[in-house]
């Protein structure tokens, strides 16, 4: 979280170097995009998130190569098609200009959308302007025109139909064949994404070793030794463990392969890789590595890598290993956090009663092994 001159970071960022790296840079970016100039309405967030991402995105390319930047935004495109799937093309939280009826939560504002669609729609309008040298100009002169105000998406688009004016038509709403409209109010996918292909040096791989793995009949040597994982990026990583995590649950012989060839490795990995792996593992309830989910819910506070894994958790047979686990170290969450873990345990009929008298773990078992998971039913 950004504020001026000052940045809050998670803890577990910061040993992901690849991670802490895009948040740092993105932080920064807010500088300009969200405090010098701010959104006026948590219905345009993405004035803030798509620019700040763009920003972010122009420094990586700048400092660390584009190669690095498409490998970053191809990670983040595939998260957000994976929402769309989730949530259906028309989902209303996949616009732009995302309408915060009475009894929508504005925190569900903040998702991919604004982050992802926004920046598309940000490199859409670089690319129509045809120079982006001169798109930077615009940029520093928005800054220029509006710091220190709040702005609405006909600021920003007025602003830059006035420094393009060759690209001006009768308003803003309807300049003919610049499609503004439709990329602020339309739901679904981006209507353009940028040209990621200089990424693929590090993205071939990982399509790749997906598919070797996905194969039938499994060849087992061929998989193992296509590459050494220890020695990618960690966005290629999570890229390749997201491929299986969409394709969970997986023949149970290619689930036994993969812990046996990765297992070891991926434990000592950074938290981004490791919940991945742990969210595999739970999708397709493979037993030997399940007391590393445990010991890793025990250690967690932080919403980003709880909620996924109760989900999982509940959503299939290990939903008593969900509650005894909350039940153990609810006391150390925020009372936010262990109210969306009561929603997501109580759907199908359990009973979760929040101020039960229950213990709370010691912190010094977060230095240990993994315990080993029983099966208890817990109701309060």
């Amino acid at each position: 979280m950004e504020n001026p001159c000052l940045t809050f970071v998670i803890c577990s960022i910061l040993d992901s170097e690849d991670f802490l790296l895009i948040d740092v840079i993105h932080e920064i970016a807010h500088g300009w995009f969200g405090n010098a100039v701010t959104n006026a309405s948590w219905e345009e967030m993405w004035l803030s998130e798509g620019l700040a991402t763009y920003a972010q995105r122009r420094i990586t390319t700048l400092v660390y190569g584009a190669t690095f930047t498409c490998l970053e935004t191809t990670f983040r495109l595939e998260a957000l098609n994976r929402q769309i799937r989730i949530l259906g093309q028309d989902t209303p939280f996949s616009r732009l200009q995302a309408k915060l009826d009475t009894g929508v939560n504005p925190s569900n504002l903040m998702n991919l959308f604004t982050y992802e669609k926004g920046f598309c729609f940000v490199h859409y309008l670089s690319q129509l302007c045809g120079d982006q040298d001169n798109f930077d100009a615009f940029l520093r002169d928005y800054i220029e025109k509006f710091k220190f105000h709040s702005v609405v998406a006909h600021d920003l688009l007025e602003s830059y139909l006035s420094f393009f004016p060759h690209l001006k038509g009768e308003s803003t709403a309807c300049s003919e064949g610049l499609e503004f409209e439709r990329w602020l109010n339309a739901p679904g996918a981006p209507l353009t994404q940028p040209d990621l292909s200089q990424g693929s040096i590090f993205t071939s791989p990982v399509e790749a070793l997906s598919e070797l793995w996905m194969a039938e009949p499994l060849d087992i040597e061929a998989a193992c030794n296509f590459a050494n994982i220890t020695d990618w990026q960690t966005f290629q990583t999570v890229l390749f463990l997201d491929k299986l995590l969409d394709q969970s649950p997986l023949r149970p012989e290619v689930m036994l392969q993969l812990s046996l060839c990765y297992s070891a490795a991926l434990a000592t990995m950074n938290t981004e890789i490791r919940i991945r792996w742990l969210q595999i593992v739970v999708r397709n309830n493979f037993q030997p590595d399940l007391p590393r989910v445990r010991h890793f819910l025990l250690c967690q506070t932080s919403r980003m890598y709880t909620i996924p894994l109760y989900e999982d958790l509940s959503a299939g047979p290990l939903k008593s290993c969900a509650l005894e686990i909350y039940y153990q170290t609810h006391g150390r969450l925020h009372p936010n956090l262990r109210k969306t873990i009561q929603q997501i345990l109580a759907q199908g009929g359990s009973v979760v009663q929040p101020d039960t008298a229950l213990p709370v773990l010691s912190t010094e078992l977060c230095t240990q092994g993994g315990s080993s998971l029983r099966d208890v039913n817990v109701s309060a």
